[in-house]
């Protein structure tokens, strides 16, 4: 009776994460999709320690209401600005944890309480290890690369590749011995926890060198894959427990964030490979000053004359970057695009894949600015709208509007689709300076003869550009 019910359990959990997975490829149900997915693994969690006389009900009441305590702290707390370096922190616990509890396993056969282990049951302790463990330390290197501590200039040395091959090499002669092994223990169990233990060592230093050679504008497809990694971790540590939830959400997990990690790598016209051993992009570092190359011309312009463009605009297309994140101006991108619509302007917003620092980065601030999702407009699009645009107001965005990605075939981004931005009519930049992008490649966007460069923080600015537009209404 009680097995029949783990299994209704985990059954019930399964369609929750397939309907939760589903309903999150909408900006209008991903948070319903979201709260369908928590409770599948509630769901999940609560069989498994309850059902299984794992823990009662107390220790389960008393970890959800401390878990519940650190989320809604993490939610409160926790910068709209610094959600990129929170989800990498995530993918890296998560490979921990799975890999703690193939250890775990481990140690339980070694002790002699557990028998029957088997050449299969090695293979998927040491690929939960291994998995588990690159995708800890992986995160945790681009989660310094994404908040600062660590620059996000590509990191390399003399002999880098040798020594990831080599510590390759390592991990496949651990694993191997793990194998080998597997029909002798717990007899002989002192070559299969150091094999495990070397496996584990490895592959945190395998982690490491695998990132920080990344540049810091690739991060947010490294962090997808790491999401995938620490998806394919969770399902291996299923199969060790042989536990149905872990292997159909760790699987779920896998899938999605490697499809999201291809899809990525597309939106920037670049493989996987380039990706991981590129070496592209660097850190946003201090801004530079406001030097202009011999032979360009900046054209710079002001809140109030930017509010008299818009106000006289049919169209007004918003184009956001990570520049809006660091300075929070999505409520002022929001008040502005009311005040305009409120004079019969149509304003809509051109959301490119990459913007910001993590997938649907942008979604997710104007989501939290009550921003409607019928505005928002990806890349292929608004693309064909932009030569119908009168104003397009370029909000602390860089790379993703740099026209080198489409007409200079030397530049490292080329052939990265970008939002055509400067087939608008007028095309006002914020931007605190003339610094490129986190690729580090200068934008040619900045000299345009069509453009105007409004030096100023993001919500500062906007809030200005309100003001005026407000004083125009009332004069």
């Amino acid at each position: 009776m009680k097995t029949a019910i783990i299994d209704l359990a985990y059954l019930l959990s399964a369609v929750l994460f397939v309907f939760g997975l589903k309903r999150m490829q909408s900006p209008v149900t991903a948070r319903t999709g979201n709260a369908l997915a928590s409770l599948g693994m509630l769901v999940a969690v609560v069989a498994t320690l309850f059902l299984q006389d794992i823990l009662s009900w107390p220790l389960i009441l008393g970890g959800l209401a401390l878990g519940g305590l650190i989320g809604v702290a993490l939610a409160r707390t926790v910068e709209m600005t610094a959600m990129p370096e929170l989800v990498a922190v995530f993918n890296g616990f998560g490979g921990l944890a799975s890999a703690l509890v193939s250890g775990a396993e481990l140690a339980q056969y070694a002790s002699g309480d557990v028998y029957g282990f088997g050449a299969v049951t090695a293979v998927t302790i040491a690929l939960s290890i291994l998995i588990g463990t690159v995708t800890f330390s992986g995160s945790i290197i681009a989660n310094g690369k994404l908040s600062g501590w660590i620059t996000g200039s590509p990191i390399s040395f003399p002999g880098l590749r040798v020594l990831t091959g080599l510590l390759l090499v390592g991990a496949g002669v651990a694993f191997g011995v793990m194998v080998a092994y597997a029909e002798a223990f717990p007899t002989l169990a002192r070559p299969m926890i150091l094999a495990a233990l070397g496996l584990g060592a490895t592959a945190l230093l395998l982690g490491v060198l695998l990132v920080i050679p990344i540049g810091g504008a690739d991060m947010p497809v490294v962090v997808s894959l790491l999401n995938s990694y620490s998806g394919l971790a969770a399902a291996a540590a299923g199969f060790v427990l042989d536990n149905t939830a872990l292997i159909v959400s760790g699987t779920l997990v896998g899938a999605a964030g490697m499809i999201l990690t291809v899809l990525m790598c597309e939106a920037m016209n670049r493989s996987l490979a380039n990706v991981m051993l590129g070496g592209f992009g660097g850190g946003d570092g201090p801004a530079a000053g406001l030097d202009v190359p011999e032979g360009k011309t900046v054209n710079e312009t002001s809140p109030d004359d930017t509010a008299i463009l818009a106000r006289y605009a049919d169209r007004v297309v918003i184009a956001p970057g990570y520049g809006l994140a660091v300075a929070q101006a999505q409520h002022e991108v929001r008040e502005l695009a009311d005040r305009l619509e409120a004079q019969g302007i149509e304003v809509s917003y051109a959301i490119h894949p990459v913007a910001g620092r993590m997938p649907g980065h942008m979604n997710v601030l104007l989501a939290e600015a009550d921003v409607s999702y019928e505005k928002l407009y990806e890349l292929e699009d608004i693309n064909p709208e932009f030569s119908t645009t009168d104003l397009a107001i370029v909000v602390g965005a860089n790379d993703v509007v740099n026209p080198a990605a489409r007409d200079d075939e030397g530049s490292p981004i080329y052939g990265m689709p970008i939002l055509n931005v400067d087939d608008a009519d007028t095309v006002v930049m914020i931007k605190r300076s003339l610094s490129p992008g986190y690729s580090g490649v200068p934008n040619e966007l900045f000299y345009a003869e069509n453009t105007k460069m409004l030096f100023s923080d993001a919500k500062e600015a906007v809030a200005e550009i309100t003001d005026a537009v407000k004083e125009m209404e009332e004069a």
